[in-house]
């Protein structure tokens, strides 16, 4: 009896390529793993070729020339920067020394002042609107300027026994102050509407005062000295 032997036919293997691999590529096969983590011989450094040093320097723009020289220290440089200093050994003459030097600075400083340089004004006399106010009065002419030459002609007129005697001097000294406290409102106040026109924010505090004061001196002796004319637009 012949047995026959049916043979079935071998399932085709059908291989999966994902993204582009190939099927010893797959994640999870030996050979995926093998290349993944695989150690890699770590390249060695190549030696950085030495260009050798030429004696003299390249004369090309923007390139320093060598000085031939070492720089020197800082406090070297300040060392002979600075002059000797020899202190007098008589003590009369290093107190003379101190004074000349204190005269020169106190004359500096007033020529600044006379000019109106800030670091040398007072305190009273700085800020924007302090320098408005100076300004404004300097460019006009008021009664309040002649106060003083009014003040001397009083003192003058009490020597006289008919005037002292009288009230007409008194009455002069009222109308003489009643003249200067209206001008220096409206000068004040005239003053104030052109900082908070110009400067504002800025503090007008004591402005009608400063004004007034400023305005009762003689024009000469004025300081900071007036730096504009009379007439002059401000």
């Amino acid at each position: 009896m012949l047995v026959s032997t049916l043979r079935l036919p071998a399932k085709p293997v059908i291989h999966v390529v994902i993204s582009g691999r190939r099927p010893g590529g797959l994640r999870g096969s030996p050979r995926y793993a093998e290349r993944v983590f695989r150690r890699r011989p770590a390249a060695e450094p190549q030696p950085a070729e030495q260009e050798p040093e030429s004696p003299e320097a390249p004369d090309r723009p923007g390139v320093t020339q060598s000085k031939g020289r070492p720089t020197p220290k800082r406090s070297e440089a300040e060392r002979r920067r600075r002059q000797p200093y020899a202190a007098p050994s008589d003590r009369k003459a290093a107190y003379q020394q101190s004074k000349d030097r204190d005269r020169a600075s106190r004359g500096r400083r007033m020529e600044a002042m006379k000019r109106g340089e800030s670091w040398a004004l007072p305190r009273k006399d700085q800020g924007p609107v302090r320098a408005l106010a100076r300004d404004y009065v300097d460019s006009r002419r008021g009664i309040s300027e002649y106060y003083m030459f009014g003040v001397l002609i009083l003192i003058v007129l009490l020597f006289i026994p008919t005037l002292r005697k009288s009230a007409i001097l008194d009455y002069l000294v009222l109308v003489l102050l009643l003249v200067i406290v209206v001008e220096s409102y409206f000068v004040g106040t005239r003053i104030v509407r052109l900082a908070h026109q110009r400067f504002p924010g800025e503090s007008t505090r004591g402005i009608r005062m400063y004004a007034a004061i400023r305005a009762t001196q003689i024009r000469r002796l004025r300081m900071p000295a007036p730096r504009v004319k009379v007439g002059d637009k401000i």
